[in-house]
This record gives structure tokens, sequence and C-alpha cells, in this order.
């Protein structure tokens, strides 16, 4: 399973690279705004600034919900960088532009999906990714891991070539579960993947090598 983080923070890029456990990015307007970028040049500068960290997909996502300027927003993302994937929202206009892009090799993210159905339509029009978000289905009452499930073995059944890239990962866990669900990619804030470092074992482990390695000095 791939590791993506869900950030426009450059600093933690960065960290996640270093670690060696980066395999792309995946941010949204919310994200950008965060961490203060603002206006169309300086959000194309810092897309670009991602990129360069990242050997790997980065997803940019489109603020249109008509055909027309959805694709129009995806040609200029996807000319500004070749690891640019354009994140496309999960509604029919969405689903026609990802086929637009498929047709003409952009790779796309189908976002804001919450149920299997979406999913399947977002692999018929060809998406690269499809981005079903885990946590707000938890939060609605029902098991988010399950549609990742789901959805895979939908996928594997028919052959759809889509990867499953599971988002709105809330904790350590539910990465965990991800990879057990056979989520191709999962995407989350580097503080979800840095909870998997964490055991009390490893702590009183190392506290206790330690502890011996003083006493032989």
């Amino acid at each position: 399973m791939k590791f993506f983080i869900d950030t426009a923070n450059i600093a933690q890029i960065q960290e996640a690279h270093d670690m060696g456990i980066l395999d792309g990015v995946t941010t949204n307007p919310s994200l950008m705004a965060k961490e203060g970028i603002k206006g169309e040049a300086a959000i194309a500068k810092h897309y670009v600034d991602i990129c360069n960290i990242v050997d790997g997909p980065v997803s940019a996502e489109v603020l249109s919900t008509d055909f027309a300027g959805i694709v129009e927003e995806g040609k200029k993302l996807a000319a500004l960088h070749e690891n640019i994937v354009v994140k496309v929202p999960m509604i029919k206009d969405g689903i026609k532009a990802i086929k637009w892009f498929t047709d003409n090799n952009i790779k796309t993210n189908c976002t804001l999906v919450f149920s299997a159905g979406q999913a399947i339509l977002a692999a018929k029009a060809g998406a690269t990714f499809v981005s079903p978000f885990l946590g707000r289905v938890d939060d609605s009452g029902w098991d988010g891991v399950q549609l990742i499930e789901q959805i895979v073995g939908i996928y594997n059944a028919q052959g759809f070539m889509t990867e499953v890239l599971a988002a709105s990962i809330r904790n350590p866990l539910h990465i965990i579960r991800c990879a057990e669900a056979g989520a191709d990619v999962c995407t989350c804030p580097l503080s979800s993947i840095m909870g998997l470092l964490k055991h009390p074992l490893t702590d009183l482990g190392l506290e206790q090598f330690l502890k011996d390695a003083k006493s032989m000095q």
C-alpha cells in the first residue's frame, strides 16, 4: 500500500520524504488556505514546489463544477508538472470530465466518493484513483473500512484498473485496516503515519537498552 500525505505543508511533505515513506501528496483548497496560499499564481507555484519534492502523484483539485470549467482548470493544473493528478468531484459533470481527461492522457483522482456505485462510475470513466472518504462514512454511523473492502472487491472482480485511494483517514488504526482491506493507497495527515511508530513496549525496551548500555560504561 502506498502512502500519500494529505497536506499542503512543505515542511511536513519534506519530513515524510526524508523518512522514505512518501509516495505522493493529496491537497485541496482548504489545505491550501490553511497554509496561507492564496491567488491562482501562488497556488500554481505551490503545486510545483510540492512536485519538486515528491517523486510521485500530486493531486490538485479543481474548483469548477461544470464540465467546461473542470476541463479548463484541469488542463492548466496538468500542465504545471508531470506529477500532477487532477482531482475531480464525484458529480455528473465530474464523471464526464474524467472521461475527457482519460481520453487525453491526463491522470485523475475522483474525490468525495461515499458509495460503491459512485466508485464504479469513476472506474468506468477511467479515473486513475478513486477516493472513498472513510472517516466521514464513519461519522455518519457506517463502517468506512467496509466500504473500502467492497470497492476493492468489485474492482478485483471486474478488472478495473482504478486504484483505491483511502481518504479521510483519522488515525493509525484506519491505516492498518485499509492495508488489510486491500487499499492501493492511503492518504492522511503526517500525524496519523507517525502514530504507526508508537508502541509502549518499544519505549520500554529502548529505555531498558539505554539503561543497560549506560551501566556497561
